[in-house]
């Protein structure tokens, strides 16, 4: 089992390099096709007291989002070095939902952790986008350069969404050196929890997949902070998680594990939904 056929959602504002260079270096690693997307929406007019007011400063015409468009391309084929099967889209509508159109196409999909607040008519929103493409996501911090993903640690929690999590990553999993499951839970959980990373070990055995399983209580503090300090105390390079167990509305409110992880993860994060 391989991954086919993976795509790099490019920021038409700022083409990263070191996204586009771990999408490379996964494509030779997989021997996959990359495609890249760029999607850039012209911002709509807006109406103050019932007269239609347009900002000339942050208008484009189709012509002027093409050329950008045209212009992320050449950056991210330069990026994305010679001697691979490299493709480009691009699409001149919001650019979440051209993502999550295009995923058709994808086995896996990376894209790079962006902060909190970002406009929706140039950027992907990578939560709204984990929802509703039907593909596992790659989140890569931007201080990422490179993904040997060497030692997998997978943050389990008995969950539909950790469940596809740990169907999807099992490319990387087949290629890893290391893979830890670990399960952090409440102190009188102990025995249950141990139950479950016990049969996700021996799931993967099934696959040819040496895994080992850990029980962690849970400390004070956020789940996903007590996760990134498991990962990072054991020299993992990529964290694989179920996504969104709560609803999204619920952890914007209140917080949760793939919202943090999304804010603050500075590993490499696969996320299903």
């Amino acid at each position: 089992m391989s991954y086919a056929t993976l795509m790099v959602c490019v920021n038409v504002d700022h083409v990263s390099k070191t996204l586009v260079g771990v999408a490379a270096g996964l494509t030779d690693k997989f021997s996959a096709k990359l495609i890249g997307l760029s999607a850039l929406a012209i911002t709509p007019p807006f109406v103050a007291e019932g007269v239609v007011i347009v900002d000339n400063a942050s208008e484009f015409d189709v012509a002027q989002v093409k050329t950008r468009l045209a212009e992320a391309e050449g950056k991210f084929r330069a990026a994305a070095g010679a001697g691979r099967e490299v493709e480009w889209r691009s699409a001149l509508e919001i650019p979440t939902d051209a993502l999550i159109s295009e995923a058709r196409c994808a086995d896996l999909i990376l894209l790079e952790k962006s902060g909190r607040s970002i406009d929706l008519y140039r950027v992907a929103d990578s939560g709204a986008a984990i929802l509703g493409a039907g593909r596992p996501f790659l989140v890569v911090p931007g201080s990422v350069k490179s993904l040997t993903a060497d030692h997998v640690a997978v943050g389990w929690k008995d969950t539909r969404e950790a469940r596809r999590a740990i169907q999807d990553a099992l490319p990387f999993l087949h290629e890893a050196k290391r893979v830890t499951v670990v399960e952090i839970c409440e102190n009188d959980q102990k025995e249950a929890a141990r139950h479950h990373v016990d049969d996700v070990v021996l799931y993967l055995a099934r696959h040819r997949i040496k895994a080992e399983g850990r029980v962690e209580i849970q400390l004070p503090g956020s789940s996903a902070d007590q996760i990134i300090r498991f990962a990072e105390d054991e020299g993992a390079d990529l964290l694989v998680t179920g996504a969104y167990g709560h609803s999204r509305l619920n952890e914007w409110i209140f917080g949760g594990m793939t919202h943090d992880l999304l804010a603050s993860s500075p590993i490499c994060c696969l996320m299903s939904h």
